[in-house]
């Protein structure tokens, strides 16, 4: 199979379809859950997907392992490149990875200020023409609602495209069915799309519901799921 078949029937298409086309450029976009459900590996499946269309990905992690992101983009695109037989794959990962930027802060002790300056010094100075950010681990529910203003005037300014994946730092946070915390409905007119993760028995899924979506505040099933053994978002 050859790249441009694969980025036809990759199940992100149904993904973009949910969003009425995408997030865009601009926007905030979050995938929220309890811990473990898979979020860093969904949000590197998007990066994937948009790295196999050619676009420029900045992927920040906040989690103090690096090693532990590159990884699992190896392991997403071995997954990928097996289950669809993409021919010539060794070759591919090597040509997409020219469009990834792996960057790594510690939140408590790096202003926010100062991850979006660096980003802006390798997007205008390192010629780093970045379509999207991916903020892997990055404590939304504690940050200040001035910090997540700062980075959604970034994304506007910068045309950038701004993915989180957040999961609570407290322990005793009560979620909706949706598995959203509580913590998040202070930043809500901040965020454009929420998506909250949540694993259902029944259906041996972790069922994505699309909680918000710009204006739109009525919670609907996405026309995706994530595959709890392959972390894949799926159909």
């Amino acid at each position: 199979m050859e790249v441009q078949e694969l980025n036809e029937l990759s199940p992100l298409r149904a993904f973009d379809k949910s969003l009425h086309g995408g997030l865009g450029k601009g926007n905030l976009g979050v995938l929220v859950s309890r811990h473990g459900v898979g979020k860093t590996a969904c949000l590197v499946h998007l990066a994937t997907d948009k790295l196999f269309r050619n676009q420029h990905i900045i992927h920040v992690s906040f989690s103090g392992n690096v090693d532990h992101v590159i990884s699992w983009y190896k392991e997403v695109f071995r997954q990928i490149s097996e289950n669809r037989d993409l021919e010539d794959a060794t070759h591919i990962y090597n040509e997409i990875l020219a469009n990834r930027v792996v960057m790594n802060f510690s939140q408590e002790n790096v202003s926010v200020e100062k991850v979006l300056s660096s980003l802006e010094t390798l997007i205008r100075q390192g010629s780093f023409n970045a379509d999207a950010v991916m903020f892997d681990g990055y404590h939304l529910t504690t940050a200040s609602e001035e910090d997540v203003r700062k980075i959604k005037e970034f994304a506007m300014n910068m045309r950038l495209e701004v993915w989180f994946s957040v999961s609570p730092v407290k322990m005793d946070v009560t979620y909706d069915e949706y598995g959203v915390p509580e913590t998040m409905l202070k930043y809500e007119e901040l965020i454009d799309v929420l998506i909250g993760l949540k694993y259902s028995e029944d259906m041996d899924k972790v069922v994505m519901t699309l909680v918000k979506d710009g204006d739109d505040i009525t919670p609907h099933p996405m026309q995706v799921n994530l595959d709890p053994k392959t972390m894949l978002i799926v159909n």
